[in-house]
């Protein structure tokens, strides 16, 4: 390979791997880990069912106006191209978080005790991140096996495309700031701290992960062309990932953190030439 920096990058990536290996083994492989498993932290989401309706409507309808305000708003910017897919996505996720915000400081308003300090988030979320980058390889390479096995198509997301062929500095900047701050943030408040944690007390375990992760995971699915289809078990088991460290941290914040460093490790592979 006569690429310095992606030599550099996947010998940084493969000491993460092995690093994630290492902490898998400790947290959830290990005997101690399976004898003595770690309390779980989060509690029941006690909301009735008229008021998740409401949660999802205004998450939805969030999405929906803002992506709609930014359809009318293009045509009055000067944009083209990439910018315009970019811009209509950061619309939508923030029409998301307005929707969460909606709800919880205006429908639902503050109940229950507050929410303790956030000490330990940031390495919560680091070490949640090692953990799945193992376990999202071996993911990666079966189910690229199994698309190849039945001649499907296995291309990547437009969205790591259009990371690769930027060419404008301020576009690059805001799909950035879209993919390690946005988005973590309106998804995981949206698929773990709504979907997940509603469901989790309510239907069998095993739905409870699988369900929130296979939609989370479609809606990065270009369905009509089916790029984007070689991610869609890698997120699944991403999702699922998220889900059991947010449960026994009992804080969204740790989720936020691993999904931010998940996508900034993408762009960086993205970055160094190395093929995700």
């Amino acid at each position: 390979m006569s690429n310095p920096g992606a030599v550099i990058t996947i010998t940084i990536e493969i000491i993460l791997i092995f690093a994630g290996l290492v902490f898998l083994w400790r947290v959830a492989v290990s005997p101690a880990a399976r004898t003595h498993p770690a309390p779980l932290r989060l509690p029941a989401w006690d909301v009735a069912i008229p008021d998740f309706v409401s949660f999802l409507l205004l998450v939805l309808c969030g999405s929906m106006a803002a992506a709609l305000a930014a359809g009318f708003a293009v045509k009055r910017l000067p944009l083209a191209g990439d910018a315009v897919t970019v811009f209509n996505g950061a619309a939508a996720q923030i029409g998301m978080l307005g929707g969460v915000a909606v709800y919880r400081f205006g429908i639902r308003g503050p109940r229950g005790a507050p929410p303790g300090p956030a000490t330990g988030i940031f390495s919560s979320g680091v070490l949640t991140f090692l953990v799945s980058l193992p376990l999202l390889a071996v993911t990666s390479l079966a189910w690229q096996a199994f698309l190849k096995l039945c001649g499907l198509p296995a291309e990547r997301q437009d969205l790591i495309g259009m990371f690769a062929h930027a060419d404008s500095p301020l576009l690059l900047a805001v799909m950035i700031a879209l993919a390690i701050v946005i988005a973590p943030i309106a998804e995981e408040l949206v698929f773990r701290a709504g979907l997940f944690r509603y469901f989790r007390t309510r239907m069998p375990r095993w739905i409870a992960l699988t369900v929130p992760a296979l939609i989370f995971a479609t809606l990065h699915v270009n369905w009509t062309t089916l790029d984007g289809f070689a991610s869609l078990a890698p997120l699944t088991v991403l999702a699922v990932i998220f889900s059991l460290a947010y449960e026994r941290t009992g804080r969204i914040g740790t989720s936020i953190v691993a999904h931010g460093l998940f996508n900034l490790n993408t762009i960086l592979l993205i970055f160094s030439g190395v093929g995700v």
